[in-house]
Parts: structure tokens; C-alpha cells; sequence
């Protein structure tokens, strides 16, 4: 078996994939060795993926004038050989792209050419193409290289799309996952029993990117015409932060639902990570400092040289930072200071 298989074979079975952010200095550099280091505490946290390239990335890194997609994917995957190559271990390598048909298969053949192993193709900026048209751009990534599905909430650039759309994406060979992110219940159904009804449903692994909901869709069976299917892991920007509890909890939300019996306090954990959410991501301004929010997280811990975003406007919102220090210092089961400062001694 190749590494790419045991890698989409670990992607089915269910994992922790942080979406990274970016480092950068005050300055608004690039801080490549900062890059590197987040990457490794990702890995010895115990995540089983890192996704780079993707929202918490910032979409920006394929700006000509900062040239950062090929340079932070080829530091993602450096370090990722590395580990590897110690451990023994394969982790799962997913690379975010984006655009029309043509950047979106150009941005999937650098991300081949780099190893990694499936790519999460985003829908943002699209709203000009149809669910047909999205199919076809679909089909033609997943030519280049394995495709992770995408529903994105509308407040950072998605849209609604049909149950039939869910149905027909899973019908594409070459879909190996989709992550759902559209913030929404009631979409969340289309999406899962969309998936559902395809004659590939078991080959198409449920991820979830509901950062307000993680806990209840990782311990949620969900039962649709005599079949069932249940979220197996979580590609989230909230798993890039307090990496050692996710990984923690998501084995803790495993456990239950295969035992068939949910823990009254796994159901606190769950309400008590969605509020620390909504401090992190800003839902209170409609999540325009959610990636500040994490990189205000890793900074303090010493993980980031800054909060320092491509867009110097990009900042955080009045009182964001004291609602986040308020539910760290509330909900201390949720955060890693001890793991940080002891991979941090572990570094120098």
C-alpha cells in the first residue's frame, strides 16, 4: 500500500485536522521558521492531518504579491516527511484550492507535485455558477487528485446547495470526503442525506467543519432510508488552536459513539467549546476577526510571532480578546497551555 493510500485510508476511518493559519512577523512577513514549528506542534498533539492553503490560511497566499501558496504547502509537507519519517507514522496532507476549474486544477497539480494526498475545494467566490457548473469543476480536480467537498457558510463566501447537489458531488469517483461548514442544521440534513442516497455514500467520508457544532455532529448517528452514516473527524479552524484537548475530545466523542452511550459531561464539553468558538471566531460581528481570534490564541501561547493578518485591516474586534481570555480562564478543559509550554521546552 502507497503512502497516499494508508493516507486516504486514515482520512475514511476518521481523524484531527487542524486548517493552519499563517505566521507572519508584526512587519507582515512571512515567518517561515514559525510556520514550521506550528506544523510540528499540530503533529505531536497528536492530529492525524494538517489542512494548509485553506480559509485559516488566508485565501490572500495566492496574491502574486505575496507568492506564500507553494512556499507554506512545501513547509507543511517537509515537516510532515519528517515526522514521518521518525515515527512511521502517515499522516493525511490535504492542501485547500480555489477558483474556477482552471486555478483550482492548476492549485490541485502543485499540490500533487508537493505529496500531498486529497485537496479541499472550495466554493467561495462562485456565486456565478450553477450547481451543474460546480459539479464540472469538480469532476475536473478530482482528475488531478483526490477531492474533499466543501460546504461553506455563507457569511465567509458560500452559498446554499441542494440535497440532489450532495448526491450528485458523492456520485463523482475520485471524492473521497466532504467537510460541512455551513454553520446550519437544517443544511447539515441536505448535505448528509444528500450523501446518503449516492451509491457511493461508503466511500465518501463525512468531515466536520461546523466549528459551532463539533462535538454533536462527531457523536450524531444519523439514520436515512435503512442506512446510517456518522461524521468521522473534523477539518476545522478551531482544532488549530488548543490542538492537544481536540484531539482529546474527538477520541472522547469516538469512544461514546461507539459505545452507544453519550456522557452527560461530554454533552457540557460540547456547549462549553461552542461558546469559546463564538469568542474565537468573533460570531458576535459575524466572524470578522475569527482568524485574529486564532491567531491571538497561538500568539499567547507561543506559538505565533503575531496576530498580524495579510490584510492590515484585518484585526481584532473591541473586546474579543477579553472574551477569549474570559472562557480559557472558564473552560480550562478546553485548552493546551501545559502540552505548549512542554512541546515549546521540548524545541530549544
Amino acid at each position: 500500500m502507497s503512502r497516499q493510500e494508508k493516507a486516504l485510508r486514515l482520512l475514511s476511518e476518521g481523524t484531527v485536522i487542524p486548517a493552519i493559519p499563517l505566521a507572519l512577523r508584526e512587519d507582515g512577513s512571512y515567518d517561515a521558521a514559525a510556520q514550521r514549528r506550528l506544523v510540528r506542534y499540530y503533529m505531536a498533539a497528536g492530529a492525524g492531518g494538517i489542512a494548509a492553503a485553506v480559509h485559516s490560511t488566508q485565501f490572500a497566499i495566492r496574491d502574486p504579491k505575496y507568492a506564500l501558496f507553494r512556499p507554506v504547502l512545501a513547509a507543511v509537507k517537509e515537516e510532515m516527511d519528517a515526522f514521518e519519517a521518525k515515527t512511521g507514522k502517515t499522516l493525511v496532507r490535504v492542501a485547500g484550492v480555489c477558483g474556477e476549474a482552471s486555478q483550482a486544477a492548476a492549485e490541485a497539480e502543485i499540490a500533487r507535485e508537493l505529496g500531498f494526498d486529497a485537496v479541499l475545494l472550495s466554493p467561495g467566490g462562485l456565486a456565478h455558477l450553477d450547481e451543474e457548473a460546480l459539479l464540472e469543476r469538480t469532476r475536473a480536480v478530482a482528475e488531478v487528485m483526490p477531492v474533499i467537498g466543501f460546504y461553506l457558510q455563507e457569511a465567509v463566501g458560500g452559498r446554499k446547495l441542494s440535497r440532489d447537489y450532495w448526491r450528485r458531488l458523492a456520485d463523482i469517483p475520485g471524492v473521497v470526503a466532504v467537510k460541512c461548514a455551513c454553520f446550519e442544521r437544517y443544511r447539515t440534513q441536505d448535505l448528509v442525506k444528500g450523501i446518503m442516497e449516492s451509491a457511493r455514500a461508503d466511500e465518501v467520508a463525512l468531515y466536520t467543519g461546523n466549528d459551532d457544532h463539533i462535538v454533536m455532529d462527531l457523536i450524531t448517528p444519523f439514520v436515512h432510508e435503512g442506512r446510517k452514516k456518522c461524521f468521522v473527524g473534523g477539518l476545522l479552524g478551531q482544532w488549530s488552536v488548543w490542538t492537544r484537548a481536540a484531539v482529546e475530545i474527538f477520541e472522547a466523542c469516538r469512544a461514546a459513539r461507539a459505545s452507544g452511550s453519550i456522557p452527560a459531561e461530554l454533552l457540557t464539553v460540547a456547549e462549553h467549546l461552542t461558546e469559546a468558538n463564538g469568542a474565537v471566531f468573533d460570531v458576535d460581528n459575524r466572524f470578522a476577526g475569527c482568524i485574529p481570534g486564532l491567531h491571538y490564541v497561538l500568539r499567547g501561547q507561543g506559538l505565533m510571532p503575531s496576530l498580524r493578518c495579510l490584510d492590515p485591516e484585518e484585526v481584532l474586534s473591541p473586546g474579543q480578546a477579553e472574551k477569549i481570555d474570559r472562557l480559557r480562564a472558564a473552560y480550562p478543559e478546553l485548552v493546551d497551555d501545559g502540552f505548549v509550554r512542554e512541546f515549546l521546552a521540548g524545541e530549544h
